[in-house]
């Protein structure tokens, strides 16, 4: 039986426990998060960013975004928001938390690095969204359809 001290467990919890395999995503759910992320007005700058920290809604909205190369066209703030809220139930991107709750900075998921990393891989930038991309989206995001029977 080995014994181990307060001091040494606690070291152990404060060490990173890394995953040797990434975590492994369907198609269709890959598929609709790179169909969602072509339909956004952002760009993949703005993903590089948040591949190594939050990223403000601030940062990303209006002419500020469109200065940063984030966005390809200057977006209100709720309209980048609704975005952004899109991208976190398609499974790219997830809110930051401090302290105090919630914050209005996003980061990248699992899923999002995955994608990022492929199209760096390829050397691809994001591509414009066909009118099916923008339609299947749109059945998707607003019509709430359960994930069984997204697209």
């Amino acid at each position: 039986m080995t014994f181990t001290t307060p001091e040494q467990s606690n070291s152990q919890l404060t060490r990173p426990i890394r995953a040797t395999q990434p975590i492994q995503y369907s198609r269709f759910a890959v598929e609709r998060a790179e169909r969602a992320l072509r339909c956004t007005p952002f760009r993949l700058p703005l993903f590089m960013t948040m591949q190594q920290q939050s990223v403000e809604l601030k940062a990303i909205a209006g002419r500020v975004g469109l200065k940063n190369g984030f966005t390809d066209r200057s977006v209100i703030e709720l309209a980048a928001e609704s975005d952004l809220v899109w991208l976190i139930q398609v499974g790219l991107l997830r809110r930051e938390v401090d302290g105090q709750g919630l914050t209005d900075s996003f980061r990248l998921t699992p899923l999002g690095h995955q994608l990022l990393e492929r199209w760096q891989m390829r050397g691809q930038a994001l591509s414009r969204a066909s009118l099916s991309d923008r339609f299947y989206n749109s059945l998707n995001r607003w019509a709430r359809l359960p994930s069984w029977v997204q697209f």
